[in-house]
């Protein structure tokens, strides 16, 4: 079985912390919603705003076996963001159980996983931008699908 330990970020070149918690607390949100679950599909598209006067926002969308889908939106505020670069489904893999989430590469490479190894494969960049005044990490949202969806 495919496991990724934790990462641990260590302070940049002047000891400054890349990071406060936020990318293992999306990665854990993440996993909340699709462990013990299967992935029908996964698009990257355009996704109505989360906010009422919004533009259309990029978004990784998950279908998921329980008719529920897992949205990632990409964030940016500022100097600070969270963007899914790529993404690759290993349809081998995608009849099996999602038992995790994990990440390498400082949370570069995302791995979604089951038995037989990785089901979903993110390619992510982010920045904390300056550190910690603007918000980074992704927007994960699970809604139901409505019919005619």
């Amino acid at each position: 079985m495919t496991q990724y330990p934790p990462e641990i970020l260590e302070p940049d070149e002047y000891g400054h912390e890349v990071d406060d918690g936020t990318m293992p607390a999306n990665v854990a949100e993440l996993a909340d919603a699709v462990v013990g679950h299967r992935i029908v599909s996964a698009e990257q598209t355009e996704v109505p705003s989360r906010w009422e006067w919004g533009e259309p926002e990029r978004a990784l969308v998950l279908t998921l076996d329980n008719g529920t889908q897992a949205i990632m939106r990409n964030s940016s505020d500022c100097c600070a963001y969270t963007e899914l670069e790529a993404f690759l489904l290993h349809p081998e893999a995608v009849n099996h159980v999602i038992l995790g989430v994990g990440t390498t590469g400082k949370y570069t490479t995302w791995h979604i996983y089951a038995d037989m190894g990785d089901v979903l494969t993110l390619t992510v960049d982010w920045s904390a931008g300056n550190p910690f005044y603007y918000g980074y990490g992704f927007h994960v949202e699970v809604t139901e699908i409505k019919d005619g969806s």
